[in-house]
């Protein structure tokens, strides 16, 4: 987390930013907003459906934010993935989805071995890749052309690294939502990999949202809106979080819990979709 943010105790230092201004207001509209999608009368007995298409439409979102914006029928239809660089980025952000929700248990205990899974998934298994799986070293390249922040070097990368892994096992009085976004900015801000760091940054969001009990049958996916929003809102928000000033950390968690709220409003959809028997 940036350094510039505002103070905190040692003992929880994301605490202090669910306090920020407009904060608890974006919370609580999450919180309506999943509330309200769980509340849905097909929730009760078609919820795992609902769960498929979530991850569905998650996995389009966040590829989307990446560079290859398909469309939901194209992404839902192709089987080979391997044909060009948005081909690549849509296999690995379905590849990402479905492995986030395996790595719940293991993420508060270990989440820097997660993001290494993590990495290794949507790399499509990396044979013969040495970088795959593991954080850069001095000199490596990294691809992420959406943020183009200077990187921090190695030494910075590795050591903040080992201090969000330290937060998150620790846990916190933090709202999901604050957690979510400092994970999801921090990964950005990094940049530890040296590809696929985006959609890596998106699945950890993800399995926080879904871990934290906020969003336990992840049918409220966060790359929905972020897609929505576009990637020139993300860029925006995300450069708040880089300043690490108070109002810029609050735009960007704010940012992705209207990213939250786009993907209840996606779910709530495909409920009245099914309900229908359009779905």
């Amino acid at each position: 987390m940036s350094t510039n943010a505002t103070p905190a105790s040692s003992t929880d230092p994301l605490a202090a930013l669910g306090a920020l201004p407009g904060v608890a207001d974006s919370v609580g509209a999450v919180r309506t907003s999943i509330d309200r999608v769980y509340g849905h009368r097909i929730m009760r007995r078609r919820s795992n459906e609902v769960t498929s298409e979530a991850a569905l439409r998650g996995a389009r979102g966040s590829a989307a934010v990446a560079g290859a914006d398909w469309a939901l029928e194209e992404v839902r239809r192709r089987t080979d993935f391997s044909a060009d660089p948005q081909a690549l980025a849509v296999g690995a952000a379905l590849r990402l989805t479905a492995e986030a929700g395996q790595l719940l248990s293991v993420w508060r205990q270990s989440p820097l071995r997660v993001l290494a899974r993590l990495h290794l998934v949507a790399a499509g298994g990396g044979a013969g890749d040495e970088t795959v799986g593991r954080p850069r070293l001095a000199g490596e390249p990294v691809d992420e052309p959406l943020i183009d922040a200077p990187l921090p070097d190695v030494d910075e990368v590795n050591g903040r690294l080992e201090g969000l892994a330290e937060l998150i096992v620790a846990g916190t009085s933090a709202p999901a939502l604050v957690s979510a976004a400092v994970v999801h900015g921090e990964l950005l801000a990094l940049r530890p990999f040296g590809s696929y760091n985006g959609l890596v940054a998106r699945a950890a969001e993800r399995i926080v949202l879904i871990g934290s009990g906020l969003d336990p049958k992840a049918i409220c996916p966060a790359e929905v809106g972020h897609a929505e929003q576009g990637a020139a809102a993300y860029a925006a928000a995300f450069d708040g979080y880089l300043s690490g000033t108070p109002e810029g950390m609050a735009a960007w968690i704010a940012h992705c819990g209207r990213s939250v709220e786009f993907g209840a409003r996606e779910s709530t959809a495909v409920c009245e979709a099914l309900q229908r028997g359009a779905a």
